[in-house]
Order: structure tokens, then sequence, then C-alpha cells
């Protein structure tokens, strides 16, 4: 285990994985976005800043829920962020749908690709000698 201070409090704690924030903040934390939770279900038309400042949560932290998929946004709701590829307004993840998809076909694309051997290799079992030169 490792000893750090935590990011939030500064007390020292044995960090494991994951932020380096101790439990008790990690706790804090997690109220936090139940309450923010709650307060998208009840006001589905609130602005990322306005749900911030009603709930005295940082709009990057937001952000980080709806990335890590914790958080979604209606499609009527004015919240959204940015596909990190293409810059397409999403309501939770990482990327868009279409993005999603080409990353998919590019990544099935590559695993059907056949294996090419070197053709510049060595092939030959008898060239993998060791040579000796003549002293003459």
């Amino acid at each position: 285990m490792d000893a750090r201070s935590c990011r939030s409090c500064g007390r020292l704690f044995n960090y494991i994985q994951g932020p380096p924030i101790c439990m008790a903040c990690k706790q804090k934390l997690e109220d936090k976005f139940i309450q923010v939770r709650d307060y998208i279900r009840e006001n589905d038309s609130a602005t990322m800043q306005q749900i911030a400042e009603d709930n005295e949560v940082s709009v990057k932290q937001i952000k980080q829920w709806v990335r890590e998929e914790r958080l979604t946004f209606t499609k009527n709701s004015p919240v959204g962020i940015e596909c990190e590829s293409c810059g397409k307004m999403i309501k939770t993840g990482r990327f868009c749908d279409q993005c999603k998809n080409n990353m998919a076909s590019n990544l099935q694309a590559m695993y059907a690709m056949p294996v090419q051997k070197e053709s510049g290799g060595r092939k030959e079992k008898g060239k993998d000698r060791m040579r000796f030169l003549d002293k003459n």
C-alpha cells in the first residue's frame, strides 16, 4: 500500500487505487452525486451552470460524471458535452454513436486483416549459424 495525502482535504490515507482522495471525501463526493442525480431528475431543463450552482458542485465534476456515464441527460435537455472525437453534442459518455461505430468497425477490420510475415527476415535455418573468420 501507498500512503498519500488526500487531494481534497489533505489527510494522509492508504492509497490503493482510483482518485487520490480519502474514504471520507469519496463518501462526500458520492453524496453530492446522488444530490445532483436527483436534482436533474426533478429539473430536466436546467443548464449545466445552474445544476452546478444549485448543488455546489463544479461543472468539471458534472462533466466527469457524464463522461463516466453515471449521469445521462434527456433528449430535450439543453445540457450536453462534446464528443471527444468529432465535437458533436452528446448526452452521456465520451463519444457519439457515429464515432463509436467507426471505432468498432476499424477495430474489427484490424482483427480481420491477415498477419503478414516479414519478407526481409531470415527464412532459412542454415543462415542462423555463427560464422568464423579464417585466420589466414
